[in-house]
């Protein structure tokens, strides 16, 4: 059902796609939009090596949250800041890419607890997640990916 990478050659590993899941701080939700466009929004995430999720935190009401509930379908994709070979002027770029469906978390203080594992991946000041939590926590939507099939490639631009 999914398509493999074309290039053999360039395909990453599944545990080399999940490194850039776990250490990239943001990709690009891919998601079906109004009538039938895509619409695509860089967003950040937090894998979840115990479930094999991604997670994302955002306002309840919009473009974004109208598509998720009218198609579970989506993509993510993330990639490196890439890296130049000594000599070479092209840079190397390392994306992993996920298919899956989009499941909105309804109990909230598993929402609660997902953005706090989330705002760690991000920062270490306890005392701003909490305020940010008790500032916002009560609006926040929580959502996850569930993994249906995970590709990855490194492109050199040359």
């Amino acid at each position: 059902m999914f398509r493999e990478v074309a290039r053999k050659k360039q395909a990453l590993s599944r545990e080399e796609c999940i490194a850039l899941l776990k250490n990239e701080p943001r990709g690009v939700l891919s998601v079906l939009g109004d009538d039938g466009y895509p619409y695509g929004l860089p967003i950040d995430h937090w894998y979840c090596e115990e479930d094999g999720k991604l997670y994302f935190h955002s306002g309840s009401s919009g473009h974004k949250i109208d598509a998720m509930r009218a198609c579970d379908k989506a993509s993510y994709c993330v990639y490196d800041k890439g890296f130049r070979r000594e000599g070479e002027w092209a840079l190397n770029i390392r994306s992993a890419v996920v298919f899956g469906r989009i499941r909105i978390i309804e109990d909230h203080q598993e929402a609660i607890e997902i953005c706090r594992k989330l705002s760690y991946k991000y920062t270490s000041d306890s005392e701003y997640i909490e305020s940010e939590i008790i500032r916002a926590g009560a609006r926040v939507l929580v959502f996850a990916l569930e993994p249906e099939h995970i590709t990855g490639k490194l492109v050199n631009e040359s």
